[in-house]
Order: structure tokens, then sequence, then C-alpha cells
């Protein structure tokens, strides 16, 4: 939850698809996720609110096609102060990008693609 009446703090961050990565226009992409991704963001969640002074800490990723200008991922934490609400915000991207099995397939304007984020 979100909603803590002594939540001085929260912030939300929303990772949308954008038309360009590495220098070329993006046309589009697909995320596909393990089947253990849903299981191992809980725990990502669950850590990052560990290492920080948080009463809430949300995270949500995308699957399936996205067209550019989609949401993919939206974070969120809420603390009793702004700091530790977007100190825990920015850990929970960067630790969900680094850790849930979720892959990205680009497609890009010139017919060529690629895979981030595979193993």
């Amino acid at each position: 939850m979100l909603d803590d009446p002594t939540d001085g703090g929260v912030t939300v961050f929303i990772g949308r698809v954008r038309d360009h990565d590495g220098g070329k226009g993006v046309s589009g992409l697909d995320y596909s996720a393990h089947p253990t991704a849903l299981e191992r963001l809980r725990e990502v969640c669950d850590l990052v609110a560990a290492r920080h002074e948080v009463h809430g800490i949300a995270a949500v990723h995308r699957v399936g096609h996205l067209d550019i200008g989609d949401v993919a991922v939206v974070v969120a934490a809420a603390a009793a102060h702004r700091g530790q609400a977007f100190d825990a915000s920015r850990d929970l991207i960067d630790t969900l990008k680094d850790e849930v099995p979720i892959w990205k397939h680009q497609v890009f304007g010139d017919g060529t693609d690629e895979w981030v984020g595979a193993p």
C-alpha cells in the first residue's frame, strides 16, 4: 500500500518505450519473461524495501508487444521523506532491470533487431 498517513513523499517512475536506442530508430518491441519473473519481482521488492526506510514499495512490468510511447514499467515508493522515496525508487528500477528475468526484443526501423538482457 502506498497510502500511509505518515508518508511525506511518494515517488512514481514510469518507463516508456522510446523511439530510439543506440543511435538507431526503434519501431517497436516485445518483452518476454521467464516463468519465475513475477516471483523474482516480488523478491526484489522485498529486498529493496529492506534496504530503505519506506512504508511501501511497488513495481509492475509489462510483457508482450509494446508500441512507441507505451508504458513498459512502473515503480513506486512511499516514505516519510521525499529523499527516501526517491532513493528507494531508483534502487528498485535499477535492481529490477538487473535481476528480474525479463528480456526486451527491439525492432529497429532499418529492419534489424536485438535482444537486450537475454541470457
